[in-house]
């Protein structure tokens, strides 16, 4: 993975962790369990972060989370400044959630409401996807009657992501948490998808992470929900019309202008490229047309 770039210094905070997309820090005097996640504008893709960064895409994702938790009933990670916690510094105010620290699950809770991508080359080579038995006759891109939860096991820094069934995730977290984390998820799945739908919008896939907080026990929604990023959305009337192609019926609102510039302009090898303008300006584009559907 590329070296990331040294993150910002912020005053009355204190950096702890920097993922691909996310800056983490902690208070430098104050509470321990109060998290400021700071969503930057880099953009990665097979495992290196790309220059240049996406400009307002941090802002944009952060918005959408912000709108998505509002429509959830579900207690999530957000909450308000109060005494004692250092105010959010104006330079990431607009791309920055101050939550709650939590005990995060090491499940990535994945669920599928169409079958494409990783799920469906599964589904082609086993006519399954996580353990899950599918119906004969899929195609990339099909809707499926009922959404499938299809977790996957969240590796260390570094690792990939690996896919898992049902009864794995309950071994990992035991049985009444990992149902807990299944039927959250697919309620939230199947809320947005409607909300999705009256907005023109396909909400095809979606991943949730979740943690229990350690004063209360509770279940809490946490990180992202359903931004271009954690969710492949596509729009509805390019999806049903019959005269286009697979790969233009399925164009979703994320990085995959990106994903496909690099396969054509890069062997994978070394250091990738620099982005062009006019690829950086069509994803920043794609990005805040799915923010002004959903939520503008």
């Amino acid at each position: 993975m590329t070296e990331l770039a040294s993150p910002l210094q912020l005053p009355g905070w204190t950096h702890t962790y920097s993922g691909k997309v996310r800056d983490l820090y902690v208070p430098s005097e104050g509470p321990e369990n109060v998290l400021l996640v700071v969503a930057s504008n880099r953009v990665s893709a097979f495992d290196h972060v790309l220059e240049p960064p996406i400009p307002g895409k941090g802002a944009l994702l952060t918005a959408l989370s912000n709108w998505w938790f509002a429509q959830i009933d579900l207690p999530n990670h957000l909450i308000a400044p109060a005494p004692g916690i250092p105010e959010v510094p104006a330079v990431v105010a607009d791309r920055a959630m101050l939550t709650r620290r939590l005990e995060m699950y090491p499940v990535e809770c994945v669920v599928r409401g169409a079958l494409t991508g990783s799920g469906y080359a599964e589904y082609a080579a086993t006519g399954a996807v996580c353990g899950i038995e599918l119906p004969a006759g899929i195609t990339d891109g099909d809707l499926l009657d009922t959404p499938i939860y299809t977790p996957a096991y969240k590796a260390p820094l570094g690792e990939h992501d690996e896919n898992i069934t049902f009864e794995r995730s309950a071994e990992l977290v035991g049985d009444e948490v990992a149902a807990a984390l299944r039927d959250a998820s697919i309620a939230i799945f199947t809320r947005a998808r409607e909300l999705a739908a009256a907005r023109g919008v396909v909400l095809a896939d979606t991943k949730f992470e979740f943690g229990r907080d350690p004063e209360t026990g509770e279940l809490v929604l946490a990180d992202e929900v359903l931004t271009s990023d954690s969710s492949r959305y596509w729009d509805a009337a390019t999806y049903e019309d019959p005269a286009l192609s697979a790969g233009d019926r399925l164009a979703s609102f994320d990085k995959q202008i990106v994903r496909n510039w690099l396969s054509a302009n890069w062997d994978r090898t070394g250091t990738p490229p620099q982005l062009p303008e006019e690829i950086v300006a069509q994803t920043r584009a794609r990005y805040q047309e799915l923010f002004d559907r959903i939520a503008g």
